[in-house]
């Protein structure tokens, strides 16, 4: 164990997280150093279990990020925006990490960023969760930290969960709310990273200094429902809503999903042939569907 070098992980009891640990631990060249908040919880547990090192860790606490960093080769970083739908609070627990990295000089951190679409598109779009990671991803180049950023696409989590599809109120069947038209949107599981992330930390010579787009495949909203439809054997389609129409749906994330969307639409760049480069377990959507239709089970 002493031989093999450590990658310490963040969020490692999270969903980015704990695939990223998981498939390190299974690729089995680094050593993996897990950070949570709560060692006792029965996934920190559980990969102790698998052979990590469990630490207790916290972004907000700089003595913390010091000691999970000390001694490590890398670190995959995710921050979670919707804890606290906190921008400010994000940016600054990545930069801490960013600047306690730069300090110690670790070799290889993967960060899990996206676009700072605010920036991009001259303030005409605003998303919270991706402009305070690309305000980090800038702070670490900066910085001159060797650092992969990984943006991923939206998860295929999201479709059992916040865009499962709602019954119509004209008829029998179901509609998938997506303000995207009939531009394709990139998606991936969530538990597909982790290999993806392993990956490029076995590549560091190729990914040094590059921001990966990871998706599994690129389909319209009509597609995504064809697909619901099919394995689900309800009928499934595209609401066709408008980005202003889904922004007036008064849930606390409605404005953001659309600018969201209306981003998507102008396709930020997600490399599907490269990400089954980098896990070629990768799953199709309908392979996902397929396997979480229990989640789906009360339509």
């Amino acid at each position: 164990m002493a031989s093999r070098e450590v990658i310490t992980v963040f969020g490692a009891t999270g969903a980015q997280g704990g695939s990223v640990a998981r498939a390190i631990l299974e690729g089995k060249k680094f050593a993996v150093r897990a950070v949570t908040r709560d060692v006792t919880k029965p996934k920190a547990l559980a990969l102790r279990d698998l052979g990590a090192e469990v630490v207790k860790g916290d972004l907000d606490d700089k003595a913390s990020v010091d000691d999970a960093l000390k001694g490590a080769y890398g670190a995959f970083v995710v921050t979670n925006f919707w804890e606290t739908f906190n921008k400010d609070k994000e940016v600054q627990q990545g930069k801490l990490v960013a600047d306690t990295a730069k300090h110690l000089g670790l070799k290889h951190v993967v960060y899990s960023g996206l676009e700072n679409v605010k920036q991009l598109t001259g303030g005409k779009l605003e998303v919270p969760h991706f402009d305070g990671k690309g305000e980090v991803e800038e702070y670490f180049w900066s910085l001159g930290v060797p650092m992969t950023s990984v943006r991923v696409a939206a998860y295929f989590e999201n479709f059992p969960t916040a865009w499962k599809p709602g019954k119509a109120s004209d008829g029998d069947y179901y509609t998938l709310a997506l303000p995207m038209g009939d531009v394709p949107m990139d998606g991936i599981s969530v538990a597909d990273v982790g290999a993806a992330v392993s990956s490029i930390f076995n590549s560091p010579k190729e990914f040094l200094g590059k921001a990966v787009g990871l998706s599994a495949e690129k389909l319209t909203v009509q597609q995504y429902a064809d697909v619901l439809s099919k394995v689900l054997g309800k009928e499934v389609r595209d609401a066709k809503i408008t980005p202003e129409a889904y922004e007036k749906l008064g849930f606390p994330a409605a404005k953001e999903v659309a600018d969201m969307c209306r981003f998507y639409q102008m396709k930020p760049d997600r490399d599907v042939k490269l990400t089954h480069r980098l896990n070629p377990k990768v799953k199709s959507f309908s392979q996902f569907i397929s396997e979480n239709q229990g989640a789906f089970k009360d339509l």
